[in-house]
């Protein structure tokens, strides 16, 4: 999907793009700002960081240098892998953007800063975080429920983080108000590879929002 109507430009770079075999040119991971109560969720962020590096996949993220977010982007820069931020002008003015990244973007806005994520990775990862974590996930999820891109999306559940929500999910189609083909784009791990596995594996169904289920 293109937006052709984003413009953004490029804060600085410093590495060239490198020469990648994987599936999954890039992977876009929504985290926290926050690095959370427990140190577990660091480490989870440094070991997602390193195995997208391992299996060639460049990361796209919200830019940050702090929080998960930060861990993350660093532990990816560290092994040698690419990283593109993408950030509202907002943000950058308050300096929260990790100016050590191959690639900033800065963009005009919230939403263009989605749209553009969406545009550039070939899959979303939610590791934990807060209300801009869930509305960036559920925002790709009603987007592929919509048909507007057919990219996975995973969860990496460390300590036990999204346990509530997936049973949110399932109490909502167990009320008929979501569809089991629409819940099951939802690829569930706690670990980060397992995870990063299975978005190189899964091939989410072309589901149409208002096709008949014969379960309803």
């Amino acid at each position: 999907m293109q937006y052709p109507f984003l413009e953004h430009r490029v804060v600085r770079r410093f590495r060239g793009v490198s020469e990648n075999q994987s599936p999954m040119k890039y992977i876009c991971v929504y985290c926290g700002s926050s690095p959370g109560k427990n140190s577990v969720y660091i480490e989870a962020a440094q070991s997602l960081g390193k195995s997208l590096v391992e299996n060639n996949i460049g990361l796209i993220y919200g830019g940050a240098s702090v929080g998960t977010m930060g861990a993350l982007a660093n532990t990816v820069l560290d092994y040698g892998g690419e990283v593109i931020g993408i950030m509202p002008q907002s943000l950058v003015d308050k300096e929260v953007s990790h100016m050590g990244l191959t690639e900033l973007k800065v963009v005009t806005s919230m939403h263009e800063r989605k749209a553009l994520m969406c545009d550039l990775a070939d899959g979303f990862i939610a590791l934990p975080g807060g209300f801009g974590t869930l509305d960036e996930l559920f925002e790709m999820l009603t987007w592929s429920q919509l048909g507007y891109h057919h990219k996975p999306i995973g969860l990496l559940n460390v300590n036990h983080y999204f346990d509530y929500l997936n049973s949110f999910i399932k109490h909502a189609v167990e009320e008929h108000f979501i569809k089991p083909i629409h819940r099951d784009m939802i690829l569930v791990s706690v670990d980060a590879n397992q995870l990063t596995e299975q978005l190189l594996k899964h091939r989410p169904p072309k589901a149409d929002k208002w096709m008949k289920n014969e379960s309803d």
